[in-house]
This record gives C-alpha cells, structure tokens and sequence, in this order.
C-alpha cells in the first residue's frame, strides 16, 4: 500500500516516517561505544598478581608488610584472571591455609618463646610491640626489637637483670622460629603455584 503524504508539523523530528498514515516508527540510532579489550585487563591481573607475590614474599621477612597475606591475595589475582582454569578454588584454599598458618604462626612464637623462660605477662607484650616497633629500624631492629622488648616488659615487672636477659633470649629464640616457620610457609606457596602451573602445560 503505497505511504500516505503528510506535512511534518513545524518543529517535528525528522527522523520519524509515517506508515499508513496511521503508526509512526521511529528510527532507532545506535550509539557506539567503546569496547573494551579483555587482554588488557588480563594482562594488568597477572602483574598485579606477580608484584604481589613478590612483595609477599620479602614481607617474610620484614615484619612491617603482611607478607604471606600479599602472597594470597597474589594468588587470587592470578587465578581470577584467566577465570580460575589454572589456579582453581582448591588451589587458592591451600594457599589460604599455608597463609593463615604461617601468620599465626609469626604473630606467636616470640611470645611463646619468652614464656617458655617463663616470662612475665609484661614481658610477653613487651615482645610483641618490640617486634613490632624494630620493623621500623631495618635488620638490626627486627632482630633486636623482640629481645628488647621482652627483656624490657620483665624487667619493669621484677626488676631482675639476669631473668630479664634470658626471656629476652627466649623472645628472640621465638622470633627466629616465626620467621623460619612463615617463610617455609612462602615457600610451599611458591612451589604450589609452580606446581600447578606446570601441571597445566601437559
């Protein structure tokens, strides 16, 4: 049936046309957005991920950084991005509880280091905040910050010189053993995602 004529009234849009002289249908017009690139994004997971780990994993050993904390979260980045076929769920939970264990782990063994001496509750804080404190002073504080603050919480509550010495021996007899412990921690999260990763080139 052919169109009808119609006059567009003034000021009516011109991108509508009149069928049947009855229905008007609108022209619908498309607007073009940017699309974005999926490798991108892809890409800027994976090295967020790898500094991550990175970063984690000298957090070992400086206790002002969650290390093995960094070193989950790194973990979770790479398997988010490439949609968890590689590093999968039951990966990242085993990373998890390394990550967990090895932080509780860091946080108590100096203290239970100073109370094996029999240490003071004072003197058992005193460690905790020595450790602490001595992140801020480079090698010489981290080592030393545990034992001074130990020996100085037990000797503010007895007043013992020698006893004060030998649980701030303690304390950083435990502190040794955190860290040993939280990098043994780092380094089967390491030997994990190697694992995995060459387990997926076959």
């Amino acid at each position: 049936m052919p169109f009808l004529k119609t006059q567009l009234r003034r000021g009516q849009n011109a991108d509508f046309v009149f069928s049947n002289g009855l229905r008007r249908t609108p022209f619908r017009r498309q607007t073009r957005y940017p699309k974005e690139n999926p490798m991108t994004l892809t890409i800027l997971l994976v090295l967020l991920g790898l500094a991550a780990l990175a970063l984690g994993l000298f957090g070992t050993v400086y206790p002002a950084l969650p290390g093995l904390i960094l070193m989950f979260a790194g973990t979770w980045l790479l398997g988010y991005a490439d949609g968890y076929q590689t590093i999968g769920g039951g990966t990242i939970a085993a990373v998890g509880v390394l990550a967990a264990a090895g932080t509780a782990m860091d946080y108590v063994a100096g203290m239970l280091g100073a109370k094996f001496t029999g240490a003071s509750r004072q003197a058992l804080w005193g460690s905790f905040f020595g450790g602490i404190a001595g992140a801020f002073f480079g090698i010489p504080g981290l080592l030393l910050g545990p034992l001074l603050g130990a020996a100085a919480g037990e000797f503010l509550a007895l007043r013992d010189a020698l006893r004060a010495g030998k649980v701030g021996l303690g304390a950083f007899v435990g502190f040794i053993v955190g860290t040993a412990a939280k990098i043994g921690c780092a380094a089967a999260i390491l030997l994990t995602l190697l694992g995995v990763w060459l387990y997926s080139l076959f």
